[in-house]
C-alpha cells in the first residue's frame, strides 16, 4: 500500500447517507447503497470466484457506524444488519477512484437480472 491510498480523514454523514473520504486536496463521496453492494464480505462476494451475490433493495440502506480494524482497514455497520467485510484502504481508494465504472457496472447486472435497488415494496401498493 502506498501513503496515497490511505486517506487523511474520513467524515461518516448519517443524514446524506455518505462516507466521505479525504485523500490530500481531494474528497470523494461514497453512498452506503454504494459501500453496502461492493462489500468486500463473503455474503457478497462469495466464497470463490464467480460465486459472488448481487445485491438487491439496498437502495434506501445506510450507515450506522464506522471502526478502525487495525492499521489496514474499515469496518463499516450497515443499518440492514449487514457488518462483515472489511474495507482495505486500497480498496477504499479503488472504491472511489472508479466510482462511475463500479456503479455503471452494477446497475447494468440489476437490469440484466430484472432485479431492483427498490426493496421492491413501493410495487406492490396500489393508488386508491
Amino acid at each position: 500500500m502506498n501513503a496515497s491510498q490511505l486517506p487523511i480523514n474520513i467524515k461518516l454523514h448519517k443524514k446524506s447517507k455518505t462516507l466521505e473520504l479525504f485523500y490530500g486536496d481531494t474528497s470523494y463521496e461514497l453512498t452506503a447503497e454504494f459501500l453496502r453492494v461492493h462489500s468486500p464480505s463473503a455474503e457478497v462476494r462469495g466464497h470463490g470466484i464467480g460465486n459472488g451475490v448481487l445485491q438487491t433493495g439496498k437502495k434506501f440502506v445506510g450507515i450506522n457506524a464506522i471502526q478502525a480494524s487495525g492499521n489496514y482497514a474499515l469496518k463499516i455497520i450497515f443499518d440492514d444488519g449487514h457488518d462483515s467485510g472489511l474495507f482495505t484502504w486500497p480498496y477504499l481508494y479503488d472504491l472511489a477512484l472508479y466510482h462511475d465504472k463500479y456503479w455503471a457496472e452494477y446497475l447494468s447486472k440489476l437490469e440484466a437480472a430484472g432485479e431492483s435497488r427498490d426493496s421492491g415494496l413501493i410495487g406492490k401498493f396500489k393508488a386508491v
